[in-house]
């Protein structure tokens, strides 16, 4: 009998335990707090990447993926798609295996780029939603 391929996505969510968020707010009012406390409130590790704030959501925030002194698993992108590019440099220099970029996040060249380099691109979809639609 053959097995059914697994869902990557759902594969995804399941091994992965640390999440950067670039572009989380400190504001409960953003979509990045919320999504971002969702998932920490499954299990996931979530920092905060964003130059602005000193933290989020009981994390100490970093300027950019290079000064988390951590391995993360999962790249969160909040950030408008001109802004992706760079945000997925970092992330192939520093060999983080995923890279989601969250609705209306679109960057075809960047996604490519990190496809290239062996890593799993999610583009235009949310974390939470794909999230609650696998483990509810």
């Amino acid at each position: 009998m053959a097995s059914t391929p697994a869902d990557p996505i759902t594969d995804l969510l399941q091994r992965a335990k640390t999440i950067a968020v670039v572009g989380l707010s400190n504001s409960p009012l953003r979509p990045s707090h919320g999504v971002s406390a969702y998932m920490q409130t499954h299990g996931y590790r979530i920092i905060p990447v964003n130059p602005e704030i000193k933290g989020s959501l009981g994390e100490k925030a970093y300027a950019s993926l290079r000064d988390v002194p951590e391995k993360i698993d999962i790249v969160n992108i909040f950030r408008r798609p001109e802004f992706v590019e760079e945000v997925v440099d970092q992330a192939i220099h520093l060999k983080i295996p995923a890279v989601w970029m969250q609705e209306e996040v679109i960057n075809q060249a960047a996604a490519g780029k990190a496809r290239k380099a062996g890593m799993f691109v999610v583009m235009d979809r949310c974390i939470l939603k794909e999230h609650k639609a696998r483990f509810g």
